[in-house]
């Protein structure tokens, strides 16, 4: 769904801030339709392993199966196709259950796994999922979101704040949030250049803004472009899925592999080493950021083309 909108709303927007004449943004926009042909809709639904997870990996099993005595964690996932684990071929893959069966062994617990994120959400839509989880408040939530913001037509600080909301509503319910914020859209390699830069611009500060309204509302981010950018850049084969667009089973992993810290810390009980960094931009972004003067040198170079 995600590909099936493209990028046509983020150039609307970053054209206007980025002073797009009418060639470049029609250049551009015919960039978004051949990223949609090439990238496609969704093959499938993502796979669901919802239930309880044990801390020796296996799982799901029905909760009858647990000593009575034994109350599990209860995990709930939130937001987009990211956080439903779109692009892995085995339930074992998805990013839930592998952060279940993570804080099940770290915490010598049972896990209560319940998947409520589905594809497409946006931040307007991120309530509603709330809204089904407090229901019953589990004791962590995790929210990945932001991708199909980068399609939507509300601004950057409007998405962070629907986000923020969202995250206060959780906290004020007793709730610890974690949330992974927006990836860098400039790592998809389908998108052209010079529209890739765009979205690459757009992401980042969406992640940006995102980081600061969650930290302000209670919840721990982790920046996930900034901490995974490099690695999506330097391996695409291995960490995307076939469509080239949604993470593979490696790249889950390695997401999972810097939420799972994060989410034993908000829970109190992490013992292991340092939690991982959180720059404050990225090197990929840092050597990517001047999205102004690729701008500027694509009208230059639309302008001459006319003039010959």
């Amino acid at each position: 769904m995600i590909a099936a909108k493209a990028f046509r709303l983020a150039l609307l927007a970053a054209g206007t801030a980025g002073g797009l004449s009418g060639a470049a943004y029609g250049l551009l926009n015919e960039q978004s339709r051949y990223a949609r042909r090439v990238i496609g809709p969704p093959a499938n639904d993502p796979l669901r392993a919802d239930g309880i997870h044990l801390p020796s990996g296996v799982g799901p099993v029905p909760r009858q199966e647990l000593p009575a005595d034994v109350e599990p964690l209860e995990l709930a996932v939130l937001g987009d196709s990211a956080a439903a684990g779109l692009g892995v071929d085995f339930p074992a893959e998805l990013p839930g259950v592998r952060l279940a069966r993570g804080l099940a062994e770290e915490l010598d617990r049972p896990v209560a796994l319940i998947t409520r994120a589905i594809i497409g959400t946006t931040s307007q839509e991120l309530a509603a999922q709330v809204d089904a989880a407090l229901i019953r408040p589990p004791e962590l939530a995790l929210i990945i979101i932001g991708a199909n913001d980068v399609t939507s037509k509300l601004p950057v600080s409007a998405c962070a704040e629907l986000l923020g909301d969202a995250v206060r509503r959780l906290v004020d319910a007793g709730v610890a949030v974690v949330v992974g914020t927006c990836p860098d859209l400039g790592a998809i390699r389908p998108i052209p250049q010079p529209l890739r830069s765009v979205a690459r611009h757009w992401s980042l500060a969406l992640g940006r803004a995102q980081r600061r309204v969650v930290e302000a509302s209670g919840g721990r981010a982790v920046p996930l472009a900034d901490l995974l950018s490099p690695e999506f850049l330097a391996r695409p084969g291995e960490f995307f899925s076939p469509d080239r667009f949604h993470p593979s089973a490696a790249g889950y992993e390695a997401a999972t592999t810097i939420l799972l810290p994060a989410m034993c810390a908000a829970l109190g009980e992490w013992e292991g080493g340092p939690l991982p960094p959180a720059p404050t931009r990225s090197k990929a972004a840092e050597a990517r950021r001047p999205t102004s003067r690729i701008v500027a040198r694509l009208n230059r170079r639309l302008h001459l083309r006319a003039d010959s």
